[in-house]
């Protein structure tokens, strides 16, 4: 029988193909096989996940001392958001994003106490980040001290959003983890002007008629965008440095940070857009307004965000460092009687009640704490991109005092994990006012901070950024 002499030609050309790759470099050949799927370093796994927080009652809302109903309505939902993050070695890190008033510690403790349990994290890789929308529900015992006595109504509508919502954010989590798929991170930054500050600049206003504005304030739009291995953005997480209180209305809304992320998920379908705050306790959108000036605000920062979308960014290698420490923080004594009488004569309705409160335990002999012993400090390296996490409501100064000394492209975001108290930089502190004094009554505290609160919240900084970066050096 006849063989086909296609057989020797198939043979022939094994032969042939086997003597080429003998004198192909060996460098060559590594070459390839580093750019294959398996081995780059520059592919990690993300997974996405959302849910509605929108309470299921009207009841009272946060941020403003100044409402005397309960919220009556909508504008948009409010949302509890998650990115779960893991880079080449199998290291994971968990992101949050909320359109919440801010977390107290207890409820920062509990939903973290579970995300471990439940997904073997580890704290320092667990980042709970609020909005600060003024237009979202009262949320535990944060700012507390600012709202008229509830009754017992209003005080079962606080207890059960609080189980509420740690039981959403467990289950966006674990969605987040169980969804896992390979992407790309890049970051780049871009620019928003609206923020201005207010304790230079006042609170109210016109711009048209007050074309000066004062203070220093933080313009930077961070942006770390996610793309699927074809370059296609499916997640966005965005930073700004402002006060989400454009709105007093009593509807629930995400203030400007929630028209951003609306505006970016319409103009890229399937995407999850997710907002942090900055260091903007002294920063408002100015001027203030109604739907239409917050609308405003929220589509010029989406403008900003796509702007870095559509534009080079630096990609990310796929590396997670991760650190989480808690400092103690020092508050000075007391007001005096004298003091605490002319509050109770002169100050607002909440201070009066504050300093009631103050000559109550002060006469019962009750102690007053003179420090905050759990202040929250994280740093996070995703790759060489350094982000800096802290509690609290911090100034804008801080923003300026890390980037000089970290770097410019440093990421920063406040109001994380567990918000407390306004942290004023030293010289707000010194000058006073309400994010350097009174702001303290809102929160309960029995004063304001003590000197020296900069350099000891300055000094966890530089020290957790420097070992991270280290670790970061360590193949």
């Amino acid at each position: 029988m006849m063989q086909h002499p296609f057989k020797y030609f198939r043979v022939l050309f094994i032969i042939f193909l086997f003597l080429i790759i003998q004198f192909i470099p060996a460098d060559k050949l590594k070459a390839q096989d580093v750019s294959s799927p398996n081995n780059d370093n520059t592919l990690w796994k993300a997974g996405m996940s959302r849910t509605v927080i929108t309470p299921p009652e009207y009841m009272w809302m946060a941020g403003f001392a100044s409402r005397d109903k309960p919220a009556e309505g909508i504008l948009h939902d409010l949302w509890a958001k998650a990115i779960a993050l893991e880079d080449a070695g199998g290291n994971r890190a968990l992101l949050i994003t909320t359109d919440i008033i801010g977390f107290s510690r207890d409820l920062s403790v509990s939903i973290c106490n579970r995300l471990i349990n439940t997904y073997g994290l580890e704290r320092k890789n667990i980042i709970l980040s609020s909005s600060h929308t003024h237009s979202g529900p009262v949320v535990n015992y944060n700012l507390f001290g600012i709202y008229p006595p509830f009754g017992e109504d209003q005080i079962r509508k606080v207890k059960e959003f609080r189980q509420f919502i740690e039981e959403q954010i467990i289950i966006v989590a674990g969605r987040a983890i169980g969804s896992m798929s390979p992407v790309r991170l890049s970051v780049g930054a871009g620019m928003a002007r609206f923020a201005v500050n207010r304790r230079e600049s006042g609170w109210e206003g016109d711009v048209m008629y007050a074309p000066e504005v004062k203070g220093p304030s933080d313009h930077v739009v961070q942006v770390l965008k996610v793309s699927d291995p074809d370059g296609i953005p499916v997640a966005v997480i965005f930073g700004y440095s402002c006060h989400a209180t454009c709105l007093t209305l009593n509807k629930w809304s995400g203030d400007y940070p929630g028209f951003t992320q609306i505006e970016l998920e319409r103009t890229y379908p399937g995407i999850t857009a997710m907002f942090f705050a900055g260091f903007g306790a002294d920063q408002n959108a100015f001027p203030r307004g109604g739907i239409l000036e917050t609308e405003q605000y929220g589509k010029e920062l989406a403008l900003a965000v796509e702007k870095v979308m559509k534009e080079p960014t630096v990609p990310l290698a796929s590396t997670i460092h991760t650190l989480y420490d808690e400092i103690e923080l020092d508050i000075a004594p007391s007001p005096d009687q004298e003091e605490l009488n002319s509050i109770q004569d002169k100050g607002a309705d909440w201070e009066k009640r504050w300093a009631k409160g103050m000559q109550e335990k002060i006469a019962a002999g009750k102690d007053l704490p003179d420090s905050y012993p759990h202040y929250p400090v994280q740093t996070w390296q995703l790759g060489d991109q350094t982000w800096v996490i802290l509690g609290g409501e911090v100034v804008v100064d801080y923003a300026f005092k890390f980037r000089e000394q970290f770097g410019k492209e440093l990421m920063i975001m406040g109001y994380a994990n567990d918000v407390m108290a306004y942290i004023p930089s030293e010289r707000v502190l010194k000058e006073g006012g309400y994010e350097g004094m009174s702001s303290m009554r809102a929160y309960g505290h029995r004063s304001n901070w003590s000197p020296g609160i900069e350099e000891r919240i300055g000094n966890e900084v530089a020290r957790q950024v420097n070992l991270i970066k280290t670790m970061g050096m360590v193949k």
